[in-house]
């Protein structure tokens, strides 16, 4: 039984693929295509091929895809990703959410898993940090929404997000470096280095970054690095070691009133420069991977990583943390025939432990005051997982598969020297068709997601007397039907999902006797669409132009709370759209006008008492190539608008809620990339 390869090239949401200037340098756009396209770099295509396999909403988004803009975090990298709401909140922190996940957290980030390279930047019991990735240490980055990560083990409601480092095989030049500078005192380098000798390969690349930052107490000062090395063998076989390292230091805005955002947008929070709020981060992860060809038709990855993290944070209160997680993982991938039919199959298995000390004291002035805690956090977890694929028809794939996990808490309170442990164990099934025909697909699947709760809802330091918050996993099965490809000049990615929710992790009040902090609320629902449209409305000799389009609806609320009743979740706006109009002239010139536009106001709180206005900025990029050389502009909030561009979750807000993150002005950051 035969599927056409241009079917395994069918490219998920935002898929990089360059375009030729004239004088022969590769020009990225992003697009979705539905076949093979010689200007992709190979690398990227054998991702789409492997992700094109899921019958899902996924998507891969390349280096090339940003690399003639100011790329700061997530919401940057991942910001033409229909789903995923990746909302700046200050420097480089922000909101990271697919489909309503983790939509309550105020800070730090849980409900996707986000890898380097298959391996958790997140803590062993799931919570992560924005500041552990490095924005422009990524080849590509592969963006697995709800339960299509099930390649990672992950079961929870978001998916994972996976950034795959450059090696020295593919790496876009053997020497790359890049200068950029602009409005806040901001100035950035990166250089990067990649070769082969023999079956040697490697490649080093080293990121400096300063920003004053648009709001009072929002400067960063960092340096990461990366040093990945690797050594070839056989056919298809090889040993890799990856090495990361960043120092970070961020001032910590803090949050205001809607009014003080929408009028003072600069000012901070009002402790937040007398206690001088702040967070420095220090982290070392390594990985041992290694990848085999055992037969023609089975394939081994496998590896171990250990990850060390220190963590100096005074914000409202002193925290002093010191974080190690190890792990272990193996992944099988089978393809060959099962009944005469052709089939394929991935099954393995990842196992994590690790630990935090957490020290906690009064903030007096930016000062350690009284000490008001002292703990150990220790967790640990294993995932098993397998899905199978087998095509009844040249165009048509049944999928089957399922995860098997379990977590552990162990909390040792040494205050009171009370502790306790907790375990959880879950089944995650999922079944799910592709169809394809042509350069078109149509997927659907039906899957269980699960996830257990971290420390941070855990051991909840305001309910007194108490070690562990009674708390359930929150649990949701999920089905979502879409479609995607290419016809002509016009490419599409549009999925529908609907998620019902049981237990999840909401910080709200239960009762007016309960203090707001983090519970299971009894019944959710989440439901949406995430759209793509590319459309070449002229592909000349002459010139080049593209209009993308990307939109969401969002539909997340209470159903049938005793206290809410239907209301909707706060935060996520219900309809989110971007559009952007790329022309590609001769010489290498490009110019990019761009709109992001939230139409209808948001939610402030669960009671949907109070109101955000939505708002619209507009921006444009431009450059041009010359040669090995590009210089760019990019400029964004022109009509300098104030609005909010984030917030806190609140049970009922008022205006003296200070709970609101103000949107980043008006800004021109300028830069030149040179390629050796």
């Amino acid at each position: 039984m035969n599927i056409h390869y241009s079917a395994a090239l069918l490219a998920a949401t935002c898929l990089a693929t360059p375009a030729l200037a004239d004088d022969g340098e590769q020009d990225p756009v992003i697009i979705v295509t539905a076949k093979a396209n010689p200007e992709d770099p190979a690398v990227v295509a054998e991702a789409r091929a492997r992700l094109a396999r899921t019958p899902g909403s996924v998507s891969v988004v390349a280096a090339e895809a940003y690399e003639d803009r100011f790329a700061v975090g997530t919401p940057d990298i991942l910001r033409d990703v229909p789903g995923v709401l990746a909302q700046k909140r200050y420097g480089e922190e922000g909101r990271l959410s697919i489909r309503g996940s983790g939509l309550d957290q105020s800070f730090h980030q849980r409900g996707v898993l986000l890898a380097q390279d298959g391996v958790p930047f997140a803590d062993a019991d799931g919570f992560s940090d924005f500041q552990k990735i490095d924005p422009l240490g990524a080849r590509f980055v592969e963006v697995y929404k709800g339960g299509n990560a099930l390649r990672f083990g992950g079961a929870q409601l978001g998916g994972a997000i996976n950034f795959v480092t450059p090696n020295g095989k593919t790496a876009q030049s053997p020497v790359l470096v890049r200068v950029e500078g602009g409005s806040d005192e901001t100035i950035r380098g990166v250089a990067q280095l990649a070769g082969r000798s023999g079956a040697f390969d490697y490649y080093a690349g080293v990121n400096a970054f300063h920003t004053d930052g648009y709001r009072v107490q929002s400067y960063q000062e960092q340096v990461r690095g990366t040093l990945n090395l690797g050594w070839s063998f056989g056919d298809d076989n090889e040993v890799r070691a990856i090495l990361y390292a960043a120092d970070l230091y961020q001032g910590v805005p803090g949050t205001v009133t809607l009014d003080q955002a929408l009028i003072d947008p600069r000012a901070p929070g009002a402790t937040a420069v007398s206690q001088n709020q702040r967070r420095n981060l220090g982290t070392f992860r390594g990985t041992l991977q290694t990848r085999l060809r055992l037969t023609d038709a089975l394939t081994f990855e496998g590896g171990v990583y250990a990850t060390q993290t220190d963590l100096y944070h005074p914000v409202g209160i002193f925290i002093l943390q010191d974080t190690d997680t190890q792990g272990a993982f193996g992944r099988f991938d089978w393809e060959g025939e099962l009944g005469g039919m052709k089939a394929d199959l991935f099954f393995g298995a990842f196992y994590r432990e690790g630990g935090t000390e957490q020290d906690l004291f009064v903030n007096a002035a930016s000062a350690q005051g009284p000490r008001i805690g002292d703990a150990r956090q220790q967790a640990d977890a294993l995932d098993l997982f397998a899905e199978g694929r087998v095509f009844v028809s040249d165009g048509l794939a049944l999928v089957g598969g399922a995860s098997w996990g379990h977590a552990g808490r162990d909390y040792l309170n040494r205050l009171n020297g009370r502790s306790e442990s907790r375990d959880y164990e879950w089944f995650a099934p999922r079944v799910g068709l592709l169809y394809e025909t042509g350069d078109a697909q149509v997927y659907a699947n039906v899957t269980r997601s699960v996830e257990p709760p971290h420390f941070g809802a855990l051991a909840q330091t305001n309910l007194l007397g108490a070690v562990f918050v009674p708390l359930d996993p929150q649990r949701a099965w999920t089905a979502e039907i879409g479609t995607r490809g290419r016809s002509g000049a016009v490419a599409w990615d549009v999925t529908a999902y609907r998620a019902w929710v049981r237990g999840e992790l909401l910080s709200f009040q239960t009762s007016p006797t309960i203090p707001s902090t983090i519970f299971n609320a009894d019944r959710t629902l989440h439901q949406g669409i995430e759209a793509s449209l590319d459309w070449w409305l002229v592909d000349g000799p002459d010139g080049r132009l593209r209009l993308r389009q990307t939109y969401g609806w969002s539909d997340f609320r209470f159903h049938g709370d005793p206290v809410y009743g239907d209301n909707r979740l706060p935060i996520a706006p219900v309809h989110q759209y971007r559009a952007a109009l790329r022309y590609e002239g001769r010489g290498g010139l490009f110019v990019e006008p761009s709109l992001d536009w939230r139409p209808r106001e948001t939610w402030a709180d669960y009671r949907n008492t109070m109101r955000v206005p939505g708002y619209a900025l507009l921006g444009v990029g431009a450059g041009i190539s010359l040669g090995g050389v590009t210089l760019f502009v990019d400029a964004r909030n022109l009509t300098d608008k104030h609005y909010v561009s984030d917030q806190s979750a609140a049970i009922t807000a008022t205006a003296a809620s200070a709970i609101f993150h103000p949107g980043e002005g008006r800004s021109v950051t300028g830069g030149v990339r040179m390629r050796f």
